[in-house]
């Protein structure tokens, strides 16, 4: 099966795993994709690559025997399919693209087979305000009790990895360490008394909800995980970043930002400002190690700011 992946695709992959594990997952991606193919159905129909695409995943359109257009994404092992897997069965399209095929069929393959969205246009396609507002009613769809038995780790679990990590890019880069220590500061309060634990996105961004037929937006491309719902909003407050950096006033913005998604969700403001503090601070430590000095000095600042 002849295809080129994305050049994003490939660019991301070597910065999130290395240009080993990603060079190898790649090399392996046209047999992968021929097994996901035939496990995905009987006459699936491949179209075509969607293009740019995003960074963790391939994604072919395909068709299915019926006639009915979906989606195949195929993901490496640490992006952690299986997990995405089982939030979005969990979910059943509520607020989130929908699964289409039979776990057993695909389960372990890497593979999902999704109902088609139109992935072109995303809530950045839309003025901000409005975007912030259709995001907002998304998310929390999102958030509902986790199935029982769930494989999700928590958001103690995921945020003490991430911790170790930015310790270390402060060791290395000195002028980081006011930043990271505050924000590890917020995080030890945070995780000591957590008010819930909800199944939630883990990635929610603007980027991540897509226009779809059966609904007017649907979230996709899940890093699932339990804990509070402030953390899961932290990331949405963060978005076009870019943006808010490049115009004046960009600080007082992000501040008003914090309070009214707070309020206009019921989520306790400390906690989110707290959670979108680590979150910044995380994303622009791990940016700089990646080597996306510019992407990594946006959420920086953005932290600063707050």
């Amino acid at each position: 099966m002849g295809f080129e992946p994305p050049q994003r695709l490939v660019r991301a992959l070597g910065e999130m795993y290395g240009d080993g594990t990603a060079a190898d997952w790649l090399d392996r991606l046209p047999a992968l994709t021929e097994r996901a193919v035939g496990a995905a159905g009987p006459d699936l129909a491949v179209e075509r690559v969607a293009a740019p695409g995003g960074r963790s995943a391939l994604v072919l359109l395909v068709r299915r025997a019926d006639g009915t257009p979906a989606a195949l994404k195929i993901a490496p092992p640490p992006a952690e399919p299986e997990r995405e897997r089982a939030a979005l069965a969990h979910w059943n399209g509520w607020g989130a693209v929908k699964p289409l095929e039979p776990d057993a069929e695909l389960s372990g393959s890497g593979a999902l087979l999704l109902e088609r969205l139109h992935h072109e246009v995303s809530l950045r396609s839309l003025p901000e305000a409005k975007a912030l507002l259709e995001a907002a009613g998304t998310l929390r769809r999102l958030w509902v009790e986790p199935p029982a038995g769930h494989p999700f780790e928590t958001v103690a679990e995921r945020t003490g990895r991430q911790a170790g990590a930015m310790r270390a890019a402060a060791e290395a880069d000195p002028a980081l360490a006011p930043l990271v220590e505050a924000a590890l500061a917020a995080r030890t309060e945070l995780v000591a008394a957590s008010p819930e634990l909800l199944l939630l996105h883990g990635n929610f961004r603007q980027s991540k909800v897509l226009a779809g037929e059966r609904a007017p937006w649907l979230t996709v491309g899940p890093e699932p995980l339990v804990g509070e719902r402030a953390y899961d909003l932290a990331r949405l407050v963060r978005d076009r970043a870019e943006d808010l950096v490049a115009s004046p006033g960009g600080g007082a913005t992000a501040r008003r930002r914090v309070k009214k998604l707070a309020e206009s969700l019921e989520v306790d403001q400390a906690r989110l400002h707290g959670w979108t503090l680590f979150r910044a601070v995380e994303s622009g430590t791990r940016a700089l190690t990646e080597g996306r000095r510019q992407m990594g000095e946006v959420n920086l600042e953005f932290a600063g700011w707050l």
